[in-house]
């Protein structure tokens, strides 16, 4: 029996609410990840790091805590209240972006990582728990895709301004101006967002009983081979979308020979289209199709765009013109990002509500862990492996790592530099999207028992 403050909750304008403020806390989620990304080669160069060093940074350093306190953080927002672990999440990363901008090495700019990565941890878990119980599951994934629409606008913002900032005055600064206004926006989460009982919008009784334990999440996560598919096909395309979105700012200026501030602004575009796309083609046309057709199109649909990605992102990165490869980048991820929607309702509609933000937080860890952990790192090794093999002057990293790739060139050494780099980070893109046919493989396997694996809700009393 729902009371009048639980169809509030469930209102149109309350819905709305939550909507927008979700979608800005993942805005700035994805703006401090961005702000990175567009300003690595600034880094690189004023703290003489090597490619292989940003790939940690960008991605083993940013996941390690990330992954580590996901889950714990998922089994404490099954006993809490999700809205605060949201606000103080928000507060807590946004501070360490700002942090970042004092670090005066190698070592100090990773624990800053670090400290993202914990604060980001929180997020996402207890979001998807939240939209699980505010909204039913045939709009779930299309909820997801709203909310999520900030991570193109929040890398468009990160890599627009981050980059114009950057160009102006460093990249410290660019860290500072991408950090303060996420304290605000944590703020206003505590302010406007109210906690939901657990199973509202499945029409659930309430309950006093403890959320269940760790262990019996393990029992259904092995008793459904559908949840355990869509898990390792999301993590395993995580790879590659992390190899890309942490390397594109770099592949951009260094293949064309952009100024960081083009080379960002471009990246911005990119990404804010790309993923734009994605999100909303994947999320609501699998949701319409599951309605009208057959309940598997999540998985499908998901499948299709990653079989699909690799063969396009293949060509794009071998455009002769900025131009042409941007056409060609915003196509590819548009068929990349058709899973990621779908992945994320698929993971709450195939669990029950005390359990949604645990399974929330293992697709995290796992995604983190191999995404940014493995996908950048990944990269970044094999830029430095490839460049090196393309260099012709001897000692790749001895006579190259100070110069800066995306500048003008105006001798010999540092034409062969730049053209070994390029190269490189090339090739190493090449690789890292190769991974794309295993995920879509996990989520062609996950169709085979999503029909049947899907979690019933019994009727209220």
């Amino acid at each position: 029996m729902r009371t009048g403050d639980d169809e509030r909750m469930l209102s149109a304008g309350y819905s709305r609410t939550f909507i927008i403020m979700s979608f800005l806390v993942a805005t700035f989620n994805f703006a401090d990840r961005s702000v990175f990304a567009v300003t690595a080669q600034q880094i690189k160069v004023d703290l003489n790091l090597t490619d292989f060093q940003l790939g940690l940074l960008q991605g083993l350093a940013f996941a390690l805590l990330y992954a580590l306190l996901g889950v714990p953080i998922g089994r404490l927002a099954e006993r809490i209240s999700r809205v605060r672990i949201v606000a103080t999440a928000i507060l807590f990363w946004s501070g360490m972006t700002v942090a970042c901008s004092a670090a005066g090495n190698f070592m100090q700019l990773m624990l800053c990582r670090v400290g993202v990565g914990m604060g980001e941890a929180g997020s996402q878990p207890a979001t998807s728990s939240l939209v699980s119980d505010l909204f039913p599951r045939h709009r779930r994934a299309s909820v997801m895709g709203l909310i999520l629409l900030g991570s193109p606008i929040g890398t468009f913002i990160g890599a627009s301004v981050g980059g114009a900032v950057a160009g102006m005055w460093g990249w410290r600064a660019a860290f500072i101006a991408m950090g303060l206004p996420g304290v605000l926006i944590g703020l206003l989460v505590l302010v406007l967002l109210r906690e939901p009982r657990r199973g509202l919008a499945d029409n659930m009784p309430p309950t006093r009983t403890p959320a269940p334990d760790f262990s019996a999440f393990l029992k259904v996560l092995t008793s459904k081979p559908a949840l355990m598919f869509v898990i390792a096909g999301g993590a395993l395309a995580g790879f590659g979308m992390s190899s890309i979105s942490q390397f594109l700012a770099v592949f951009l200026a260094r293949v064309y020979d952009l100024p960081a501030r083009s080379a960002g602004a471009l990246y911005g575009t990119i990404s804010a289209l790309a993923l734009g796309s994605g999100l909303l083609i994947g999320s609501f046309g699998t949701d319409w199709l599951a309605r009208r057709g057959d309940g598997r199109w999540p998985a499908w649909g998901a499948a299709i765009g990653l079989f699909i990605a690799p063969f396009s992102y293949w060509i794009a990165f071998n455009a002769a013109t900025p131009w042409l490869g941007t056409v060609l980048l915003i196509v590819s991820g548009c068929f990349l990002l058709l899973y990621y929607g779908p992945t994320v309702g698929m993971i709450q509609n195939l669990l029950e509500p005390r359990m949604r933000a645990t399974g929330a937080a293992v697709f995290g860890m796992l995604y983190t862990l191999v995404g940014y952990g493995g996908g950048p790192t990944f990269v970044g090794w094999m830029s430095d492996r490839f460049a090196a093999s393309a260099f012709q002057g001897g000692d790749y990293l001895t006579q190259c790592q100070a110069t800066a790739h995306g500048a003008r060139v105006v001798d010999a050494l540092h034409q062969a530099c730049a053209a070994a780099a390029a190269a490189g980070v090339r090739s190493a893109l090449m690789s890292a999207v190769c991974v794309f046919f295993v995920a879509g493989t996990m989520f062609l396997f996950a169709a085979r028992t999503l029909r049947r694996d899907f979690y019933s809700a019994e009727p209220a009393a």
